[in-house]
């Protein structure tokens, strides 16, 4: 039986950006760390986050009915509360807390992404860039603590990928591991956690490397946990059996992703891998709408980088000498594509 075609998808996306822009204010504003373990009164909270007394019902139940928010009973002395989801990912005393990246969503890719028309027209960045400003990497790399606080931001997205990553991947062929592009040092500390014969190497900017020094202080992994710094467009790769690049490759043109594939190559031993963890899009690129999004986002944040499907990392990979391929999918719209030497 042919169903009639409906509009409802098509109208659910096209509003999209409202549901977008009450979740991104509803963290940005710190409501569900504010909340914490508390159940409060609309009034209550509405005080507590300084909001018009116009806005508080609308706005804290349409987080309820968009499933971000609890409320025990109905009317003025309902009181809201967390939802399992929101007191782990969304309240900053949480250690599994994934704001900071929807901070950033809001504070700076909201309205860039309003300018895609123009970047798939022109092919050029729509960030701070096009308004005369510093690029981002440049401006983050020069003040210590904003570095700090966007590698917060990553460190909470990225961990569910590279847990993933420590549970399905076979370590045991394998004795040492260089983690490039390393920021908080993450993806060596969840791999140094579960794999004790592993010693790990994570390497990054030296203006990186006292954040990651820090990270793997607190985890008491310093014996097994090194950090080298340097740049991995003009410095060799320190060597390794595994080489991993966690979210690095998409961020660059052709020209330096192929670069930092036959840097890998180089410092590999034989039967050393290469392993991209990335929003890998599908290879007929008609599944994975995180994987292509995420892509036309590099446009708008660096004009010529982009994202890519297992097949494309295959055939660059094997250009510079690789000959066995694998994917493992890890978490969500993510996967892990591996290169053996």
């Amino acid at each position: 039986m042919s169903h009639s075609p409906s509009p409802s998808s098509i109208l659910q996306t096209a509003f999209g950006f409202w549901e977008s822009k009450v979740l991104l204010t509803a963290v940005d504003f710190g409501l569900f760390t504010i909340l914490g373990t508390r159940h409060l009164t609309a009034a209550e909270l509405g005080k507590e986050l300084r909001l018009h007394p116009r806005a508080i019902l609308d706005f804290f139940d349409a987080l309820v009915a968009m499933k971000f928010l609890d409320r025990e009973g109905d009317g003025p002395m309902g009181k809201y509360c967390n939802t399992p989801e929101g007191a782990m990912f969304l309240d900053e005393a949480s250690p599994r807390y994934i704001g900071g990246i929807l901070i950033m969503l809001n504070s700076r890719l909201f309205k860039f992404w309003n300018d895609l028309p123009e970047a798939l027209r022109t092919g050029r960045p729509q960030n701070e860039i096009k308004h005369g400003r510093k690029g981002m990497f440049e401006e983050l790399y020069s003040d210590r603590s904003r570095l700090e606080q966007f590698m917060g931001a990553m460190t909470g997205i990225s961990r569910i990928n590279f847990e993933a990553f420590s549970e399905r991947f076979d370590f045991s062929p394998f004795r040492t591991l260089c983690d490039v592009g390393g920021a908080t040092g993450l993806l060596s500390i969840e791999v140094a956690t579960r794999h004790p014969h592993l010693s790990c190497i994570s390497f990054d900017l030296p203006a990186v490397e006292p954040i990651a020094k820090k990270h793997i202080a607190a985890a008491g992994l310093g014996s097994r946990v090194r950090t080298a710094s340097g740049d991995f467009f003009k410095d060799q790769l320190p060597k390794a059996d595994l080489i991993t690049m966690g979210m690095i490759l998409h961020d660059w043109n052709l020209e330096k992703k192929l670069h930092l594939i036959r840097s890998a190559y180089e410092a590999l031993p034989p039967g050393g891998a290469l392993v991209a963890i990335e929003a890998l899009i599908d290879d007929a690129r008609r599944e994975n709408v995180q994987g292509l999004l995420m892509s036309l986002n590099m446009l708008i944040e660096f004009g010529d980088a982009f994202d890519y499907s297992g097949a494309d990392f295959r055939r660059w990979c094997s250009e510079a000498g690789f000959t066995r391929f694998e994917v493992i999918h890890l978490a969500g719209p993510s996967s892990a594509a591996v290169a053996y030497k």
